[in-house]
């Protein structure tokens, strides 16, 4: 039996939509797999072999060779720091401003989200904003990194516009029962906005962890590096007599790039799982009203 126009149009756009889908999903997965694969495998068949998608024998060398390599480390324990650290005050001055900006009874409110929207069109330049850190005793300081970009100024206006969205009868009571402006914040509007608060604290985190630029400005020390700025020597650099030849005699080839990129993406995909929930639910949140 033939399907009717409408039917079999709509049959058409799901398998043009599926076919659509399955072609993107091929081109991420396998170039993903195929460095999770090269990572598995010895110096001797990533050379030699080609594009394979599993290796012949599974090899640790790689990953044994960077855990053994103390500058790796060190730049690994540093990204960690730098992205705990730096979320945490990205949140917090985040949060603060929103909230302020976010009050009706703020002397100066408009002229205050002027100046956040502002900074979103031009910005001080490079030399003006090293010459600004210089002068603050920011070189080499991790510093340099968490106040150059403390807010971001999109976030800054949609948590600003989720707590509008709070209804004000909440903190009217609040007020009544004696609580202070501080109070209100930690017990009221941070519970209510906690989809907004995961979403932008996974995106916060995701910055802070691909630290690159900055770093590079500004952390002359490298034992100080994050892990973005040491994989890009460690990359770049491959005649370092350094990286040659572990202890072991494991020499540095391609497996070991490719288990650099898979520890580097491993933080993010393991806590991504954890706020998924949180984030679709904070993309949706106020799009549809009642």
């Amino acid at each position: 039996m033939w399907l009717q126009p409408s039917a079999r149009n709509d049959f058409i756009f799901v398998i043009l939509v599926y076919s659509l889908l399955i072609m993107f999903t091929c081109a991420i997965i396998l170039p993903l797999w195929y460095i999770l694969a090269n990572s598995f495998s010895s110096n001797h068949e990533s050379m030699t072999r080609g594009f394979y998608l599993w290796p012949n024998e599974i090899s640790w060398n790689a990953y044994g060779y960077l855990l053994s390599y103390k500058s790796f480390t060190t730049a690994f324990k540093n990204a960690i720091f730098i992205t705990i650290m730096g979320t945490l005050v990205n949140m917090v001055l985040t949060c603060l401003t929103a909230y302020g900006l976010s009050k009706k009874w703020l002397k100066g409110r408009g002229i205050f989200n002027f100046l956040v929207v502002f900074t979103m069109l031009f910005s001080g330049g490079m030399i003006p904003t090293y010459l600004v850190v210089s002068k603050l005793g920011l070189i080499n300081s991790y510093w340099s990194l968490w106040l150059v970009g403390a807010i971001s100024p999109f976030y800054l206006i949609v948590m600003r516009s989720f707590f509008q969205n709070i209804p004000e009868e909440l903190e009217e009571s609040a007020r009544i029962d004696g609580c202070s402006e501080w109070r209100i914040l930690w017990n009221i509007v941070l519970p209510l906005s906690a989809p907004a608060i995961a979403t932008f604290t996974l995106f916060y985190m995701v910055h802070n962890w691909n630290t690159f630029f900055l770093a590079i400005l500004y952390i002359n020390d490298s034992s100080r590096w994050p892990l973005q700025v040491f994989l890009r020597q460690m990359l770049i650099q491959q005649s370092d007599s350094s990286l040659a030849v572990d202890l072991g005699g494991f020499e540095y080839g391609p497996p070991v790039k490719m288990a650099a990129i898979v520890i580097t993406a491993l933080p993010l995909l393991i806590l991504y799982p954890f706020l998924q929930k949180y984030f679709a639910k904070g993309l949706l949140l106020g799009s549809v009203k009642g």
